[in-house]
């Protein structure tokens, strides 16, 4: 089948023809290929054309698409029984090897969406706090919570959208947002209000690829701890993507609180959140802060992360960013060749591209960026079977299935593309 024949039938019985926005190309414009299959670093649609995929699965596949030890780890799983609603032993093994790797994290619960573990995260904060009030970040994406949707990135920011209808003033009046990288932002904020968390991605990746400037994270850490606030940092992309411990590990900061997701789930749905265990027991049975879910912990899903998680070391991540660091070169030379003004931005394993004269360090200049020239550029890259993100709010993923071959002709075509735009 056509990808045109199945968009309409998508069309006809699911809202946009999608089940997640930004996958609708509506920053780009066209239309959305339908993917039939997966290997390593590819993609094929249903029509046969193959793609490089430089999503891969908006970072969670880091090891490439069809890692053949998850899947015969989830075949392994499946065998046994998708779900029981009662305890597995993968669950307890899944915990124990977030926080061997995480030391800020002391216990952990295990949920199936990012979006889950941030309303987790933010209950806990109050529970643990008393306090209602939350510090966001303009441009920050942490799941469609309503509170957290305000100023949020991702498709938020794709579509242009200042928040969502259907939330309410209410659910939103303890959310306080502030520019990021901001201090004195944060420290005016700080002077207003008594905040029971800061939640923040320590490596902004929902408006395209920021990263913190320097002494950013380090104030958020002691002005929340002056202030007895709990630090969150969704590490939701970053978290097992960008090292064995994360950005934490890679910035030495040290949260009260921390969200993971994708790559933890090996390309599942799975997402935790956790910390040290004197906030973490404020959760029910322990503790009076309910949450709950039918499928949290799955046995599937665990198999997964964990078959994920026990190949990744420090060698992978090297080799990770040296191949990162391949692309985003190589994009810096192609466009200083056509003479175009571009930030091609990396922090360790993660890239994203502004066409921007002046380097982006916020939400407001993120949208500063002239995203038609993305939409050209993306779509020139797609013709030519290289798939980027459908939105110049979002971020590049190289995996470990990504040859050194594979990026350099990825390099031949984007600096074909570049004479076009």
């Amino acid at each position: 089948m056509t990808d045109d024949a199945l968009l309409a039938r998508a069309n006809a019985r699911i809202p946009g023809g999608v089940n997640s926005p930004v996958r609708a190309f509506n920053a780009v414009g066209g239309a959305p290929f339908f993917v039939a299959l997966a290997r390593g670093a590819e993609l094929i649609d249903t029509e046969g054309k193959h793609y490089v995929d430089y999503v891969q699965s908006w970072g969670a596949s880091i090891l490439g698409h069809a890692d053949p030890l998850i899947v015969e780890a989830v075949q392994r799983a499946a065998a046994d029984g998708t779900s029981f609603g009662a305890p597995t032993a993968h669950e307890v093994e899944l915990a124990e090897a977030i926080c061997d790797r995480v030391p800020s994290v002391e216990k952990v619960r295990l949920v199936s969406s990012g979006t889950e573990a941030a309303m987790t995260a933010v209950r806990v904060a109050r529970g643990a706090t008393g306090r209602t009030k939350i510090l966001k970040f303009a441009g920050c994406y942490h799941g469609h919570l309503d509170s957290l949707l305000v100023a949020a990135g991702s498709g938020v920011a794709t579509l242009g959208l200042p928040g969502s209808a259907g939330v309410t003033p209410g659910a939103v009046e303890d959310t306080v947002v502030v520019p990021y990288n901001d201090i004195p932002g944060v420290d005016a904020a700080f002077l207003e209000h008594d905040f029971a968390a800061v939640l923040v991605e320590p490596i902004a990746a929902n408006m395209g690829l920021v990263p913190p400037t320097p002494g950013f994270l380090d104030y958020l850490r002691n002005r929340s701890t002056g202030m007895g606030t709990l630090l969150v940092f969704d590490e939701v992309i970053t978290g097992f993507r960008v090292g064995v411990g994360g950005a934490q590990e890679r910035f030495g900061i040290t949260p009260d609180l921390s969200i993971f997701g994708k790559v933890v789930g090996g390309g599942l749905p799975l997402a935790a959140v956790g910390g040290a265990a004197s906030i973490m027991d404020h959760l029910a049975p322990l503790g009076p802060v309910y949450q709950a879910g039918t499928l949290s912990g799955n046995p599937l899903a665990t198999a997964a992360g964990l078959a994920a998680l026990a190949q990744l070391d420090q060698t992978s991540y090297d080799e990770l960013e040296r191949k990162t660091a391949m692309l985003v070169g190589g994009l810096r030379n192609v466009f200083h060749d056509s003479k175009i003004s571009v930030q091609v931005t990396q922090a360790a394993t993660l890239s994203g591209l502004f066409f921007s004269t002046t380097p982006v360090t916020n939400y407001a200049e993120a949208q500063g960026a002239d995203h038609d020239r993305y939409a050209r550029f993306f779509h020139g890259m797609l013709d030519r079977g290289i798939y980027f993100a459908p939105s110049g709010y979002e971020t590049s993923f190289v995996s470990l299935a990504h040859t050194d071959a594979i990026i350099e002709h990825t390099l031949e075509l984007a600096a074909a593309v570049a004479t076009t735009l």
